[in-house]
């Protein structure tokens, strides 16, 4: 599987064409294809191109939700 860094991530903000992907626990997931994730923006909270793993903890659902879309790589750990 392939491994993105948090700069390649960034990349992939939803914007300007580029596809949406979200990291959490490790997992970068696409989210493009969502209709709650239109130009990379979900609920005006949260943005496409990061990981999400803090920020799930205050979401009004489960990580299970997650699962609904492709795992596409796997973040790479910080040095």
């Amino acid at each position: 599987m392939k491994i993105m860094t948090l700069e390649e991530l960034a990349a992939h903000d939803g914007q300007n064409g580029h596809r949406a992907l979200i990291a959490f626990q490790g997992k970068v997931y696409d989210v493009t294809d969502s209709f709650l994730w239109q130009n990379g923006n979900h609920q005006v909270l949260h943005q496409a191109g990061r990981d999400l793993t803090n920020e799930m903890k205050d979401a009004p659902h489960g990580e299970d939700l997650l699962t609904k879309f492709p795992v596409v790589a796997q973040l790479a750990r910080a040095k």
